[in-house]
This record gives structure tokens, C-alpha cells and sequence, in this order.
């Protein structure tokens, strides 16, 4: 018997010599002085693990460990079994996107890289988990748990770092097949050919794709599609290390939505009937489902929930949306299509990447990593569209007459037309498009009809990362970096028409969008921005005391500009718009009758129109780390690194509601102060690390999101502080018997409680204009878990592997506020408040297993066998990802008193029991 560690092992205190641990092509050379380790090259790691001896707490893990996952999974649930990662997968496969957090940086705060060229949305800094490469192409990913690298090229990273890299081709011809069946009719088939070196000292290359599907877990009516698309030459130059490489990758997801419940655990719905005063509760029940009158699950029920059941739009499992079309008569859409789960959310995503390393002289080194991306995708649900125009002037139609029905502040423009104070338009109004022209063919523009109108994204970038490496002797290494970054991204909605049993005809409503009665596109957002990053940095290593000490020196200088066009007129500091596309005379309408908005009783501000800002934004960003043998086994570090955000493109959108001469045009970046520091012990038999580190951010953003209104609100929770532990330990008394365990612990402090509001007139909180704020004073934050901690083992009996991993993740907190979740009802002018849910959700444990049986004793080579994989094995109920907001939103009135609670947040249901078995097959 033999058997292996290989999982978690985030800390062990290794030395591995010639492995590749960074994310560009310039970190690697320089970390490891010039020597570049390729797919093949031996290292010391644990079954997969391997613990780079940097000041930085970072941890690797390499092909042998990743292979050992599901086939297909994201690579960001592989981390998951770090200690410090948190990472909640939307599905068993990776195939549907999930919610990462390290030591407390959620996804817009990590900076990713793929090969050296950055993942995260260019807008939102955002990692879209579903949507990276097959796991067979990953060499290794290695994950900095708080600290960026010198090179960085993000300004969006605060704190950790996910970098992944392709292998690299093999110089001999080979052949991989992997096919995969498993649960909810899940079925995945990835193929690889290696050409090995065309000619003696040649190109290589390697050719791979794959294609996955499954149901949705837990409705009746999802689906979800992948295919990959990856190819890469590379050329060595001479015998030192140099070569050159080219690498081609696209990706297609066509998802529907699913699993995203309210937080809420009340079984009954309850609303207020009649009059004051004289009003009563009526109750109802509520189920579990994805609607927001719907539940999330509790206990041990089935998580499984059904869409349409027991709604009259819907036969068989499908729904019909209203064919009904009655010249002269209003007919109104219903809610077939509406539903979160009957959402798609598709996207087609690609990059081709350049890798190369030049020997200038023997003691100089160029590396140039030139990279270019593309993304087409959107996300979002359906509208009920208005064929009927849209009165724009809110003048009542009789300024004589009080308002009433018959004397409307908007008229009926079917039935009235444009005069003094009617002006009747098209456009996207309200949140509502009007197109003044018949969309049934009824001969009326009387209806409303619902149309599909998710949130389109169109990314071009370009960048490249060029370093220059200097060896003044062998103890002296100095390097110089340049990052470029030049990201287009256009935002728009346009808005697209469904088939009767409620899919759309098109997923991107972009490629034949609908049209106005002048022709205009209509859409809910329109907007073009570029996010341009220039980036100059250097760092120094110096070797001293017989190699004992590792001093490195490193600074970063980015140069951020967004140049930012919104071709919309914002109406409210939450981001609503109103859009008239190239219906120039309709908007300035508009904006003619409608100057100003009411943002509270008796108060106004300007609305804007379409404009053009530009915000720049630069830092000296320091990062400086130290390593010390103090005996053979005993070692220790220290890094302290600071970081930068700058706001994203929603957070600086939202800001042109503001004048340019208000400090509410100009969102502040967020920074951190980042220190680790810890002690390693290595010996033949026990491998221990134990890691501290403190975060200090200043003007920490917090954010909330409307998934149905797609608007996200951001607040400054101004300073905040953190700081926890990492640990591990590896035992391996025999060379046939190894375990392990890992842990980690965070704590954070918010410093000061948050402005939400003024009140305007007297009332219990004081005068007219007394602040009330949200009270953040000394809580922590929310959406990531207080601790983790697991481990695992793998053991191989002869043709038999066997694994398994285990990790328990703590609660965490829904809101900044760490207050409960609750409803509030208006009876009788009295408001009543009750709880709905916990103010944090449960700890969990999963246990994941794998099994491989060889084949060699068939006659066939190592490199076939069949994998089984068993994810959640005692099918474990929990809560999966959520967005952590600042607050419940609540409404209050003038005199600042709270009078409703806003809806609980949506969180993803945990995966179930999912059993895969896959045929490996390689020549």
C-alpha cells in the first residue's frame, strides 16, 4: 500500500526549486532566476500540492491534484481546498458560475489571470467562475491569499490573487479522450491532440475542445450548455530557455438561471386586507421556489422546486404567453417567460494570449506577454413592453383642474394628442420601452406584450506585460515592468421577442434587436467606456547571510484612466436611466418638461442628461517581503503590500446623476494596507506553516443589488479592519501513510456606522435634516465565513486510487449590519416587524470523494482508467452563494422612522448529491 497527500496543503513548509509560481511570463524567470519550468519538469509537492517559500503566503496546486476533480469543474472550486478560499460552486459541474471570497476579498477585490492576462470584468471587476479554462489544460494555479504581485495588472485587486497557466505542448505526439456521464443527465466529452515537435527542435503545438450539458439541479425546466474551443504553439529559442508561444481560447455558455432562492424562512405569506381601521392579516402559504413570494429551504426538504405548477400559463412543464390578439381591445401580457429560472444567461467569451522570453545578453532577460479578449454576453429577465407612446410631460393635461383620473399628469396617448402639456414619445421610460406601433398584428396599439431585455455586454481589450530582468551578480537581481491595459466596453439592452411557450427567438436580443415606430432601437441602457491602464513597476531581490535572507524590494505604479460615455439621461443616484437611442427629438422632450426629479418630500435635484466624464486615478503602491532560515527547519516571513480599486463602471455611472462640482461625482478608490507574516517548520516527517495577517481598508465600498431592477447602489463604509490566521499541518511518520489539516480564521471591523439619509421634516430622530446612518460601528462584514477548516488523504492499492476531501465552512454574515432579516407590515397605521430569517446563515460541511481504477492489468497503458467522482457525499443541505449587501434597504419617512424593510437577498441553494463517472483514455 502507498499512500499520498494531496489536498490543502496551503502552507507546508516546501523549498521547490525551478517551479512556476507567478502569473507572467517576467514573474516566473524572475522568481526562479531565469529558469523556466515546463508540464513534465519534476518538483517537490504532495500529491499535488505545492508551498512556494516566499515571503508571500501563497499556495500551488499543480495537474496531479487538479485531475482528481470532477472533469469539467471550475478551477476556482479546486482552490476551495485551500484554507483562507471560500468559493460556492451554482452547480456540481462548474459550469454555472458560483461566489469566491479569500480572507474575506470577495471576487471584484481578487485580481485573476489566465497565462498573465487579467479575467476580471473591465467594468465591474467581476470573475465569471463557468466561464474558464478545461481543467486538463491547467499546468497549475497558485493563489496569493492577500497580496497582488509586483506586476499585477489590475486596478480593481485590494488583496488576493487566482493565477492559472496552460500547459505547455509535450515535445512527443499524444492523444487524450475524456468522456463523462453523471446525475441530472450530465454528459461532457473533452479531446486533446499533441503533435509533439513537428521537426527536431521545432514547433509544438497541442489542439484541444469539449462539450458538456446537464439539466439545472433543482427545477423543472433549465438547461445547460458548454463547449470549449483551445489551441497553443510554442517554440523554444536555443537551448536557454527562451522560446516563444502563441495560444488561441473561446468559450460558449448557454445557461438558464437556477437555484437562487429568497433568504427567508417564514411559511407564510402575509399581506393586509381591508381598511384602517379596520384592517386584518390575511395569510398564504409560502413554498419553496425561486419567485420573490417564494422560500428558501429549510431542513431536510427536497430542494427540488417546479416552475409553472399550478399557474394557469403553463402545460406540461412549458407555459403559453397570451396569444390573444383583439383589435380595439387592450390585451395584456401574462407572466410566461417572467420567471428567474426560464432566464438565460449567455455568453461567448475568447482571448488569444502571446508568451516569450529573450536572452539579451547572459545576464539580461525580455519577456513580452501581448494578450487580446473579446466577450459578448448578457444577463437579465423579460419586461412588459407598452406598444402605446409614452406622455413625457408630467403638466397636468387640465392645469386648471386638480389631478384626478380624468385630468392625468400623463396622458393616454391612444387617446390624446400632443399639445402644450401632452407630448407623447417612444423610448425606454420608466424602466418600461414604449414603441408607439402594433407588435401583435392586431391592428391597435392598445397592448402590453412581454419582451425579453437582459443587459447586453460587448468587451474588446488588448494589453500586454513586458518585463526586463537584470542579474547584476548572483546574489543582485533587479527587474522593470510595463503593463498596458486598454479595455472597450459597451453596455447596452436592447430588447428582443419571446416564442409562445415564453424562450426567446434570440438569447442576444443585439443581433436583430426591436425597433420603435420611427425605427429607433430600444433599449434600457446605453453606454460606451473605455478603462485604459498604463503600469510601471520594478522590484529587487537581494540574497544575504549564505542565502539565509531574501530581501525583495517591489513598487507598483498604476495609471488608471475611465473615459466614460452615457448616452442616457440619469434620473437618480441608484443608476435609473431613461433611453431614446438615436430619437434625438423624443429625448429632448424629455428632458425639456422634465428638469428635475424628486428625490424626498419637497426636495428635488437636476436630472441629467447624456454625457461624457473622465476620471483618472493613480497610486504608489509599495510591496516589500522578507524570507529567514532561522535554523535548518525553522523559517519565517513577512510581506506588506497596499492595494487598489478603482470604482467601477456602475459605481462612476451612478455618479453622473451628481454634478461634476459635488464630491459625489467623484468616488473615492478604495486602498488597503496588507501585511502577512509567519513561521514555517519542515522536517522529512512534518510540514507546518502558521500564517497572521492584518488588512486595513480605507474607503471600503459596500454595494446593493436589485436583481430585478439590474441596479446595484454603492455606499462608502469608509475604514475597515481585518485580520486572521492560516494554518496547516502535513504528517507523514511512513512513506505509506500520510494526512493532513488546515484551518483559517477571520475577524473584521467596520470602524463607523454609515450615512444612508436625512431626514426633512421633525420628527423622533430630531430637527429637519438630522442624519440617520446604518449602523456598521464595530460589526464585521458580511458574505464570508468567520472559519474554515478540513483535510484529507489519498491512498493507492495497487490498480485502486482513493481520495476524499473535507472541509467545514462557518457562517457569515448577510449584512454589514449583522441584523436579522425582517418584514414589516402597516396594520391599522401601526407598523409591526417580524423576523424572517437569521442575521447569518449556518455553517456547513462537505465531503468530496474520487476513485480510479487502472486499467494496466487489461493490458492498457497508466494513462487509461475510469474516474468516479462523488461530490457532497452525505448530500449535505446548506446555503450556497450570496451577495453580502450593506443593509436590508430599508424605507423610512420623512421624520427618518423606518416604515418597511426591503426584500431579503436571494442566496444560491447548495449543491446536492452528484455522482459522475468518467473513461479516461490517452496515447
Amino acid at each position: 500500500m502507498r499512500m499520498k497527500l494531496y489536498a490543502g496543503v496551503a502552507f507546508a513548509a516546501l523549498l521547490v526549486p525551478g517551479a512556476a509560481f507567478a502569473q507572467s511570463t517576467g514573474s516566473i524567470d524572475f522568481e526562479n532566476e531565469g529558469e523556466i519550468v515546463v508540464t513534465g519538469a519534476r518538483t517537490n509537492d504532495a500529491g499535488g500540492i505545492e508551498v512556494p517559500d516566499t515571503s508571500k503566503a501563497k499556495a500551488v496546486l499543480n495537474q496531479e491534484f487538479i485531475s482528481r476533480q470532477a472533469p469539467g469543474q471550475t478551477i476556482n472550486d479546486t482552490i476551495n481546498n485551500l484554507p483562507g478560499v471560500s468559493f460556492q460552486n451554482n452547480d456540481p459541474f462548474g459550469s454555472a458560475g458560483g461566489t469566491l471570497t479569500i480572507r474575506g476579498f470577495d471576487s471584484t477585490r481578487i485580481s485573476q489571470t489566465f497565462d498573465g492576462v487579467p479575467l476580471n470584468d473591465s467594468g465591474n471587476y467581476a470573475i465569471y467562475s463557468n466561464q474558464q479554462l478545461d481543467p486538463e489544460l491547467i499546468e497549475q494555479v497558485n493563489v496569493n491569499l492577500g497580496t497582488t504581485d509586483v506586476d499585477s495588472p489590475t486596478a480593481g485587486a485590494t488583496g488576493s490573487t487566482v493565477n492559472y497557466r496552460t500547459i505547455v505542448p509535450s515535445k512527443d505526439f499524444s492523444v487524450k479522450v475524456v468522456g463523462s456521464r453523471g446525475d441530472f443527465d450530465y454528459f461532457r466529452t473533452f479531446g486533446l491532440i499533441q503533435t509533439g515537435e513537428i521537426f527536431d527542435g521545432g514547433p509544438r503545438m497541442f489542439f484541444a475542445a469539449s462539450q458538456a450539458r446537464n439539466n439545472v439541479v433543482f427545477n423543472n425546466v433549465g438547461k445547460i450548455r458548454k463547449q470549449q474551443y483551445n489551441a497553443r504553439i510554442w517554440q523554444d529559442l536555443g537551448t536557454n530557455g527562451d522560446f516563444i508561444s502563441v495560444s488561441g481560447h473561446y468559450n460558449v455558455n448557454r445557461n438558464n438561471f437556477q437555484g437562487s432562492l429568497p433568504l427567508r424562512y417564514d411559511t407564510t405569506i402575509q399581506t393586509v386586507s381591508g381598511t384602517s381601521p379596520n384592517q386584518t392579516i390575511a395569510t398564504a402559504p409560502r413554498v419553496l421556489g425561486s419567485g420573490s413570494a417564494n422560500r428558501f429551504l429549510i431542513g431536510n426538504e427536497d430542494p427540488r422546486y417546479s416552475v409553472g405548477v399550478g399557474d394557469a400559463n403553463y402545460t406540461n412543464g412549458r407555459c403559453l404567453t397570451n396569444q390573444v390578439a383583439r383589435a380595439g381591445v387592450a390585451d395584456t401580457a401574462n407572466s410566461c417567460g417572467s420567471t428567474f429560472d426560464e432566464r438565460f444567461n449567455p455568453s461567448n467569451t475568447g482571448n488569444f494570449r502571446g508568451a516569450s522570453r529573450f536572452s539579451i545578453t547572459d545576464s539580461v532577460v525580455l519577456t513580452v506577454d501581448p494578450s487580446y479578449q473579446f466577450v459578448k454576453a448578457n444577463g437579465g429577465g423579460t419586461v412588459v413592453a407598452q406598444e402605446a407612446l409614452r406622455d413625457v410631460n408630467p403638466a397636468l393635461l387640465n392645469p386648471a383642474l386638480p389631478s384626478s383620473s380624468t385630468n392625468p399628469a400623463n396622458s393616454n396617448c391612444n387617446t390624446t394628442g400632443n399639445s402644450p402639456t401632452t407630448s407623447c414619445q417612444s423610448g425606454y421610460i420608466g424602466g418600461v420601452p414604449y414603441f408607439g406601433r402594433d407588435l401583435n398584428g392586431d391592428g391597435d396599439t392598445l397592448d402590453t406584450i412581454r419582451v425579453l431585455a437582459p443587459s447586453q455586454t460587448g468587451t474588446k481589450r488588448i494589453g500586454v506585460i513586458a518585463g526586463l530582468r537584470w542579474n547584476l551578480n548572483d546574489d543582485n537581481t533587479f527587474r522593470l515592468n510595463y503593463t498596458y491595459d486598454r479595455a472597450r466596453h459597451r453596455q447596452t439592452g436592447e430588447v428582443g421577442f419571446l416564442f409562445a411557450d415564453g424562450k426567446p427567438r434570440d438569447v442576444f436580443p443585439i443581433n436583430s434587436p426591436a425597433v420603435d415606430v420611427g425605427g429607433n432601437v430600444l433599449q434600457k441602457r446605453d453606454r460606451l467606456s473605455y478603462a485604459i491602464l498604463h503600469q510601471v513597476s520594478g522590484e529587487y531581490r537581494g540574497e544575504f547571510f549564505d542565502n539565509n535572507l531574501v530581501v525583495n524590494l517591489g513598487i507598483r505604479a498604476p495609471f488608471f484612466k475611465r473615459n466614460l460615455t452615457n448616452y442616457c439621461a440619469t434620473s437618480s443616484a441608484a443608476g435609473f436611466v431613461e433611453c431614446f437611442g438615436t430619437n434625438t427629438a423624443a429625448q429632448s422632450a424629455y428632458l425639456s418638461t422634465n428638469p428635475t426629479v424628486t428625490i424626498a418630500p419637497g426636495t428635488t435635484a437636476p436630472i441629467q442628461g447624456p454625457q461624457q466624464r473622465i476620471f483618472n486615478y493613480k497610486k504608489i503602491l509599495p510591496n516589500v517581503g522578507l524570507t529567514y532560515n532561522l535554523t535548518n527547519q525553522f523559517s519565517t516571513f513577512f510581506n506588506y503590500s497596499k492595494g487598489l480599486q478603482v470604482p467601477g463602471t456602475d459605481n462612476l455611472y451612478n455618479s453622473f446623476f451628481f454634478p461634476l462640482t459635488t464630491a459625489q461625482a467623484r468616488p473615492r478608490p478604495e486602498t488597503t494596507d496588507n501585511f502577512d507574516g509567519g513561521l514555517r517548520f519542515r522536517s522529512s516527517k512534518i510540514q507546518a506553516q502558521f500564517t497572521g495577517w492584518y488588512t486595513d481598508y480605507k474607503d471600503r465600498l459596500a454595494s446593493s443589488y436589485d436583481p430585478d431592477l439590474d441596479r446595484t447602489v454603492y455606499r462608502n463604509l469608509g475604514r475597515v479592519k481585518k485580520f486572521g490566521f492560516d494554518g496547516s499541518i502535513a504528517y507523514q511518520p511512513i512513506r505509506e501513510f500520510s494526512v493532513y489539516a488546515f484551518g483559517s480564521y477571520l475577524d473584521s471591523k467596520i470602524q463607523d456606522n454609515v450615512l444612508i439619509g436625512r431626514t426633512t421634516v421633525a420628527g423622533p430622530l430630531g430637527a429637519a435634516g438630522t442624519a440617520y446612518y446604518a449602523n456598521t460601528a464595530g460589526k464585521r462584514e458580511g458574505g464570508s465565513p468567520t472559519y474554515t477548516f478540513g483535510g484529507g488523504a489519498n491512498a493507492i492499492l495497487g490498480p485502486v486510487e482513493l481520495g476524499f476531501t473535507a472541509k467545514r465552512t462557518g457562517p457569515r454574515y448577510i449584512y454589514d449590519t449583522n441584523e436579522v432579516v425582517r418584514q414589516a407590515l402597516t396594520v391599522n397605521g401601526v407598523v409591526q416587524t417580524f423576523q424572517i430569517y437569521d442575521n447569518k446563515t449556518p455553517a456547513y460541511t462537505l465531503v468530496d470523494a474520487n476513485a480510479r481504477v487502472g486499467l494496466e492489468w487489461a493490458g492498457l497503458n497508466k494513462e487509461t482508467y475510469f474516474q468516479f467522482n462523488l461530490i457532497n457525499v452525505f448530500d449535505e443541505k446548506y446555503v450556497g452563494g450570496f451577495q453580502s449587501n450593506l443593509n436590508q434597504g430599508p424605507t423610512f419617512n420623512t421624520a427618518g422612522t423606518i416604515t418597511n424593510y426591503g426584500s431579503p437577498p436571494n442566496a444560491q441553494l447548495g449543491n446536492p448529491r452528484t455522482f459522475i463517472a468518467s473513461l479516461i483514455v490517452g496515447f
